[in-house]
């Protein structure tokens, strides 16, 4: 599995400590994360550092974890498939796709999930 940038950012959101993850962005950095709740509802969260800082700030700590069932590199971008649970339980199955810059810093970050779909480990 490959995706290295985006395995780390992953176990940095699953941690009792998430904002580690602004340490992993690039100047200029943007994202847009499309958070499915089910029944056609949706939220974009997206923007620079500020947006993510707020979006960092609503999200519960230490509840959920990713689990990349996927990863690929193809030069600069890093794409993961994988699930989010609740403990043991599914909670929704997500995509995510970053562009790394030359530092290895996260530059544009893209995540999809939605819980109306279960990809199986």
């Amino acid at each position: 599995m490959t995706a290295d940038v985006l395995t780390r950012w992953f176990a940095a959101m699953d941690s009792d400590s998430p904002e580690d993850v602004l340490g992993m962005i690039a100047p200029g950095f943007r994202f847009s994360i499309v958070f499915g709740t089910g029944g056609g509802e949706a939220r974009d969260f997206a923007g620079g550092r500020e947006a993510m800082e707020g979006y960092l700030a609503q999200r519960e700590k230490s509840v959920l974890t990713h689990h990349v069932l996927s990863a690929a590199t193809v030069g600069s971008d890093e794409h993961v498939l994988g699930q989010a649970r609740r403990g043991a339980a599914f909670e929704s199955t997500f995509v995510a796709v970053a562009r790394i810059d030359e530092d290895g810093k996260v530059a544009s970050l893209m995540i999809g999930r939605s819980p109306l779909l279960d990809i199986e480990a």
